[in-house]
């Protein structure tokens, strides 16, 4: 009997040191159930932080654009005053369709703009350079990406871009303003 009593101890040793050893090669359940989903949280933290300061970055870099867009309405405001009448003299081009920069013509602009002008030699004057108007709006907006197309905020420095590229090719005609009639993106 006395040896059974030894052999006892013994085997229960070997089978404590046996039990560690299974536990380490299993996978650790508390892992699983808190790891994984401090993951995922950590991950839409990173995600939703990310997205806020890009985005106010990227708003940032557009606001030279804005500052230029201030600077237009500036130079555009003596030009309402002489005018006594806005939307009297506008100029309509209809359903320009336009392909936005790297899309690789997979999505479209559909557009439809008004020229608010202030006499009726003016008016006369884009009638008769239509293809260069037109000419102008397309690689104007054509160059803008789909992320800016589709932010309504970005439609003043549009505008504001469309005006400066219209006065290079067409000294004597002041624009007012641009109205969007249509701005479809698909």
């Amino acid at each position: 009997m006395e040896k059974t009593k030894e052999e006892a101890p013994e085997t229960k040793l070997e089978e404590a040191a046996a039990t560690p050893v299974e536990k380490k090669k299993g996978i650790n359940i508390k892992i699983l159930l808190i790891g994984i989903p401090l993951f995922i949280i950590q991950e839409i933290a990173i995600y939703f932080i990310t997205a806020n300061i890009l985005l106010t970055k990227i708003q940032a870099n557009h606001s030279p654009a804005t500052q230029d867009s201030a600077e237009v309405k500036k130079e555009a405001e003596p030009a309402q005053q002489e005018s006594k009448e806005l939307g009297k003299f506008v100029y309509m081009v209809e359903d320009l369709i336009i392909n936005p920069a790297k899309t690789d013509g997979k999505r479209l602009l559909m557009s439809s703009l008004g020229f608010d002008v202030s006499s009726e030699g003016e008016h006369k004057e884009l009638k008769e350079k239509d293809v260069l108007l037109k000419d102008a709006v397309i690689s104007v907006m054509s160059s803008k990406e789909l992320g800016q197309l589709g932010n309504t905020a970005y439609r003043d420095t549009l505008r504001t871009e469309i005006v400066k590229r219209l006065s290079q090719l067409m000294p004597k005609v002041k624009v007012n303003t641009i109205y969007f009639s249509k701005y479809i993106l698909q």
